[in-house]
């Protein structure tokens, strides 16, 4: 008898398998809808069956069995998809581009652009539609809009499921780059309720983004998106203290962090940067990230040349999030009541924001304004569903 595991641990072998299950049957079958619905009913069965059974030995091969028998079951009347489904045999696992090959056809031209991002995050990186809303920052109804039209569109297209070749390339990297980079900001600090960070789509991120490398080796931003995500994981063992609680940067142990790591990173950020001379917003925030990371203490972080990056990153890729990223830098180059005054142009845009409120408390706490540093933690607080995120603000709240 298996030994029943805890439920997140559930989630993560689940997360992990689905996406390589639902990139082998797109391969197989040719339909998108079709692969999504048999991924989605045997990750149902298995959410509910592997508390009690444990998981199998071969979680991959599971899934696939249960996706092959419900579909037998709910397309046999469809001539169609029968022909298709009596050639699914596993062994079939996905070969090493597969997922990538399904991001290629999700973010095909004949969509648009927050549907391409949309349908991507939902079905090749599992991600809910309340995370992909979160991400977007717009309502979970208008992301399930777009999910929707979008599998109508590819299916009524006919997009086929492959790389573009070579000329097609520079007109969807943009739109694998965007969602390499939001799997990856999930998995470093996920927007739901259930676990603080999510290192199984940290991982995904990082090995789609070193693919990507290799498809594109002439891509700079490719190359600026895996530094950058290999730059925030060498600190990953001074982020969470150990009751899990977040630790700002100024408050990390550095010598906990992956120096190692950190040059590698940093200096395939370098090359990339100094071949091709076409600096662009991942590069920029690599960049930025690596003057953190090279700061032998908090003390010693160059905010001036930050701040100049973020300028140039401003005018690369406009951001009202980046703005609030800046007035950060802003705080340390030219003051508190400067920062804030930059985070005021921003209340409207960013109302639902929880990081906009809690630098807003930051600044308002070290400019003695008390009352309305606590009603802006109160703010965030409300707004953030992290876990860590809300441990972090219940302690400044004095709740803890």
């Amino acid at each position: 008898m298996r030994t029943p595991v805890p439920e997140e641990v559930l989630v993560r072998v689940v997360r992990e398998h689905a996406g390589r299950l639902a990139a082998s049957l797109v391969s197989l079958l040719g339909d998108f809808s079709a692969a999504e619905d048999l991924v989605q009913d045997a990750v149902e069965t298995a959410l509910r069956r592997w508390p009690a059974e444990g998981v199998p030995e071969r979680p991959d091969a599971w899934l696939f069995t249960v996706a092959r028998r419900r579909g037998l079951d709910v397309l046999r009347r469809e001539s169609t998809y029968r022909a298709k489904l009596a050639r699914l045999a596993w062994p079939a696992p996905a070969a090493s581009d597969d997922r990538l090959r399904l991001i290629f056809t999700c973010c095909h031209p004949a969509l648009s652009r927050a549907a391409q991002i949309a349908l991507t995050l939902r079905v090749v990186c599992g991600l809910s539609t309340a995370q992909i809303a979160a991400a977007f920052l717009v309502p979970e109804a208008t992301v399930a809009q777009r999910i929707t039209r979008a599998k109508r569109k590819v299916a009524e297209a006919g997009i086929p499921y492959r790389i573009p070749p070579q000329d097609e390339l520079p007109g969807r990297v943009n739109e694998v780059l965007a969602v390499i980079y939001l799997l990856f900001n999930e998995g470093y600090l996920s927007s739901t309720g259930e676990r603080a960070e999510a290192r199984d789509l940290v991982d995904d991120a990082e090995w789609l983004a070193a693919l990507l490398v290799n498809l594109l080796p002439k891509e700079p931003e490719a190359a600026g998106l895996l530094a950058l995500i290999r730059l925030h994981r060498a600190r990953g063992a001074a982020r969470f203290d150990e009751r899990g609680r977040l630790v700002l940067l100024a408050d990390q142990d550095r010598g906990l962090w992956d120096r190692r790591a950190i040059a590698e990173a940093t200096a395939l950020l370098t090359r990339a940067a100094r071949a091709h001379r076409r600096p662009g917003p991942y590069q920029v925030q690599a960049a930025i990230v690596a003057c953190h990371a090279e700061a032998a203490a908090f003390a010693d972080t160059d905010w001036a040349q930050i701040l100049v990056l973020y300028d140039l990153l401003l005018r690369l890729a406009p951001s009202p999030v980046t703005r609030v990223h800046r007035a950060v830098a802003v705080r340390h180059v030219k003051g508190p009541e400067a920062a804030l005054a930059e985070l005021a142009e921003l209340g409207d845009e960013l109302e639902r924001y929880p990081l906009l409120h809690a630098t807003r408390a930051e600044l308002l706490r070290e400019l003695g304004r008390r009352e309305e540093a606590r009603r802006a933690d109160e703010r965030a607080l409300e707004l953030t569903a992290n876990p860590a995120q809300q441990a972090l603000l219940e302690r400044r709240l004095g709740w803890d």
